[in-house]
């Protein structure tokens, strides 16, 4: 009875207010589309983004003037000022798929309610995501977010690519997951019973086996187990296939290929971003006894992936089957800082907090490249190829200057955030003495620079007289009506990855 009223207590359900929110207003939104008469309004997107702007700016008041850590539902949940940075990040990202999708699915003729609800339990999981302290809560809302993606990667049932994509999601998705649980099970089964498999730890009767805490403590005092061991790969294999990490990648530029253009970008930032930040806390929490067994296994991954995606984006004509593959590399580089922070412990936590500021650098960037691209009048939205860009500066110039500004942000190019953002993981990476997967990164930034400036000099160049047939027949930047508030938010974002290139905050101020 004791227990009962210690685990009752623990429930405050206030700490998850923003989560709940999301999850009501989701199911508004099926009511507000189930009875109205129009359903080519857009009323329901109009909604969803009210709803996201005002939630977002409510989240920031709440955990800025009551910044605090504390556990929740007998531990399952753990917040802290870096878990509240991300819970922002999800929102902001969220906000901004359903801005680039309300465009998209009137243009398409796509059902917006179940779009937006879908979205936003996909969001509503991600925040629970970052915040999970207990393998049971990280399982279930990583679930909740994968099932949200596998329907809105195929949301467009009129393309038989996005159809494809979503297969193929689904396979690959379900094995990760297959992965990822068969590791959490021999976790738990040396965590219930640790005498039977060769482990020692003491009053373990009493204790979760699944807790974070817990496992963190069995795993140092015995970090030479094989069970345990084998269990921290299979995990970290599972994870490695969310984020895109070679050699799990091989799902990333088909499913970017077909995917609607919101979800490409929502695949891209919120999803690549979760993943990270579950690798973060499970390498620095329970994990972070085996950091000597860790780190050479996460070294060949990143420069392998690093090295993987620069060389595979390079061959590629297609653009967002390129931005798929870049992703994969940004995902090494991703990599690093892990590594980094395992290696820096002790020392104001610097490389985490590069990797938050690399993943808002990376948020400003991609939405400005794949909010332009959303702009495209194709007849086949898949088909993004360099030579629908040509001359793209001239014929619009606050596209090419959106355009320019994400993708050289992309690249690391001077003096845009992206820059100061690689500059800050080189740094953390020197300090934590990883330098094979440093040179890996600057070796892997200067290939990119060849499929990076390819594209900026289509969008900035005059296109020399050419035969080909295969060039565009008609302009596809003809069709912008109706994109007043998606413009102001892609200049301002334009402006923003200027402004960070600049500028840092206290982040640069730490080195």
């Amino acid at each position: 009875m004791e227990a009962f009223v210690e685990f009752y207590s623990s429930n405050d359900w206030t700490a998850i207010w923003p989560e709940l929110a999301l999850a009501l207003a989701a199911l508004t939104i099926l009511v507000i589309d189930l009875f109205g008469k129009d359903k080519s309004s857009g009323r329901t997107g109009l909604f969803a983004i009210a709803f996201q702007a005002v939630l977002l700016v409510a989240h920031l008041i709440s955990y800025i003037s009551e910044n605090s850590q504390n556990s929740y539902f007998s531990g399952m949940i753990e917040q802290s000022l870096l878990s509240d940075v991300m819970r922002t990040f999800f929102l902001l990202s969220s906000l901004l798929v359903s801005i680039l999708a309300h465009r998209y699915l009137r243009q398409n003729r796509l059902g917006a309610g179940e779009f937006h609800h879908l979205t936003m339990l996909a969001t509503a999981g991600l925040m629970l995501l970052c915040q999970s302290s207990h393998f049971l809560m990280l399982f279930v809302a990583l679930e909740t977010v994968a099932i949200c993606f596998y329907t809105l990667v195929a949301y467009n049932r009129d393309s038989s690519k996005s159809l494809e994509a979503g297969i193929k999601y689904l396979v690959f998705g379900a094995l990760s997951s297959s992965l990822l649980l068969l590791g959490i099970v021999l976790l738990y089964g040396v965590g219930a019973n640790p005498e039977a498999w060769g482990a020692s730890y003491p009053n373990h009767e009493s204790m979760d086996p699944l807790a974070f805490t817990y496992l963190g403590n069995l795993m140092e005092e015995n970090q030479d187990n094989l069970l345990l061991r084998t269990g921290v790969v299979l995990i970290v294999a599972g994870i490695a296939f969310k984020v895109g990490a070679a050699p799990f990648q091989i799902w990333v530029p088909d499913v970017y290929h077909g995917s609607p253009m919101p979800i490409t970008a929502f695949l891209a930032v919120s999803s690549k971003a979760a993943g990270f930040f579950v690798l973060l806390n499970l390498v620095n929490g329970p994990f972070s006894g085996m950091t000597d067994f860790l780190l050479p296994l996460l070294a060949f991954v990143s420069t392998f992936t690093i090295f993987f995606g620069n060389l595979a984006a390079c061959a590629q004509r297609n653009i967002k089957r390129m931005i798929g593959l870049s992703g994969v590399a940004h995902a090494g580089y991703l990599l690093v800082a892990v590594m980094a922070s395992m290696q820096l412990t002790g020392n104001d936590d610097d490389a985490i907090w590069v990797l938050v500021f690399y993943m808002f650098v990376y948020l400003f960037a991609s939405y400005c490249v794949f909010g332009v691209m959303g702009l495209a009048d194709l007849e086949d939205e898949t088909e993004h190829e360099f030579s629908h860009y040509e001359n793209l500066a001239q014929k619009h110039p606050w596209m090419g200057f959106v355009l320019v500004t994400g993708i050289a942000s992309l690249a690391g190019i001077p003096p845009f955030a992206g820059f100061i953002a690689k500059l800050l993981l080189i740094t953390v990476a020197f300090e934590a003495k990883l330098y094979l997967s440093l040179t890996a990164m600057v070796i892997g930034v200067v290939i990119s620079i060849y499929y990076y400036f390819g594209w900026i000099r289509e969008v900035v160049f005059k296109p020399r007289p050419s035969f080909d047939d295969d060039k565009p027949t008609r302009d596809p930047w003809t069709k912008l009506s109706d994109i007043g508030l998606l413009k102001l938010v892609l200049i301002v974002f334009a402006v923003v990855s200027i402004v960070f290139g600049l500028w840092q905050g206290q982040i640069g101020n730490t080195f």
